[in-house]
């Protein structure tokens, strides 16, 4: 059963068109994962989802309420984590969960034990009584978490939420969003860019890029989608036009050139790589280096996009919230 459901969602600031025509639907249960660069447009389809933006065109519900029609309602069963840390660092972290407890309506005689419960499954438990400033980053991005799970939410949205961590970090971080997911039974909705991230943590994925959605399934699925290993041959001194070499092969499906790596699709990879070096070296082509791997994330995203996720750097989204916040702050 669908709990989030999109329907050519559009959002647009002006020319600019952050979101464009985005239909999804998230199982409830499941993690399902938002990829894509800064500026895709996974903030400003989290903000629609969660009521803090109206759409421009298209619709979105959740758990059957639509986004604009019952905002309210809405609000009252989602949870949401933001990219950027809102804690207060002059409040402990009990403080903060009273704070938080208090802001979604949650009575005083439900919101303690509630409190001391996610706290325990967030391991804050022993820090609740300290300051938030003499918490690690780990620690506050985990008092985030807690915030977002006060008042029993069906679905809890997280941004970004493991960005800035080191891996260690984000590695327990997802431990604790599948322990969310298994023993509190919350669907999670989460964005991110880490394509590792996506890959070990979420049930499904969408893959969104300059606002439009290019792929979605499970990670295996879209690597599968690729229809075979993955074959990357760099050559040594002046790189040479090998494309027609390689697409004589008939192991070779396709064949990619960016800058100066050759990335080739092949079916029966460990077959395939030692009949190219050999075709290469009788043709007295020096490889300075060649590897095989299997389908990833990574090379979906190229493969739909054309260019590698790190490379899509800041995007459009990023200049927009940039100039809203700076006209924020000049009023």
């Amino acid at each position: 059963m669908a709990i989030i459901e999109t329907r050519n969602l559009t959002k647009r600031f002006g020319k600019l068109v952050a979101v464009d025509r985005v239909s999804i639907s998230v199982e409830e249960g499941e993690i399902f994962g938002f990829l894509g660069p800064n500026g895709a447009g996974k903030t400003t389809t989290i903000n629609v989802l969660t009521t803090l933006l109206r759409p421009s065109e298209g619709s979105a519900a959740v758990a059957g309420l639509d986004v604009v029609k019952e905002d309210n309602r809405v609000r009252s069963i989602i949870g949401l984590v933001p990219q950027d840390l809102t804690v207060d660092e002059d409040l402990t972290g009990m403080e903060n969960m009273l704070l938080q407890a208090r802001l979604y309506h949650v009575p005083m005689s439900k919101a303690k034990p509630r409190i001391e419960e996610v706290l325990e499954l967030l391991t804050l438990a022993d820090a609740a009584g300290r300051k938030v400033e003499t918490y690690s980053g780990g620690m506050r991005k985990r008092l985030e978490l807690a915030e977002g799970l006060i008042h029993y939410p069906r679905v809890l949205f997280l941004d970004e939420p493991t960005l800035g961590l080191d891996v260690q970090t984000r590695v327990a971080m997802w431990d604790y969003i599948r322990k969310l997911r298994d023993e509190q039974k919350i669907t999670v909705f989460l964005t991110t860019h880490y394509m590792e991230e996506a890959d070990a943590l979420c049930d499904r994925i969408a893959i969104i890029d300059r606002g439009r959605i290019i792929a979605q399934g499970t990670p295996h699925e879209l690597k599968e989608s690729l229809g075979g290993d993955i074959v990357e041959i760099v050559l040594e001194g002046d790189s040479r036009d090998i494309m027609a070499v390689l697409n004589s092969l008939p192991s070779v499906k396709e064949v990619k050139n960016t800058d100066d790596v050759y990335r080739i699709k092949v079916s029966q990879g460990e077959e395939a790589l030692p009949s190219i070096i050999e075709k290469l070296l009788r043709k007295k082509i020096e490889i300075r280096r060649a590897s095989l791997t299997e389908p990833t994330l990574d090379q979906v995203y190229l493969e739909y996009t054309g260019k590698s996720i790190r490379e899509s750097g800041n995007g459009r989204e990023d200049v927009w919230r940039m100039r809203h916040y700076m006209r924020s702050v000049r009023e």
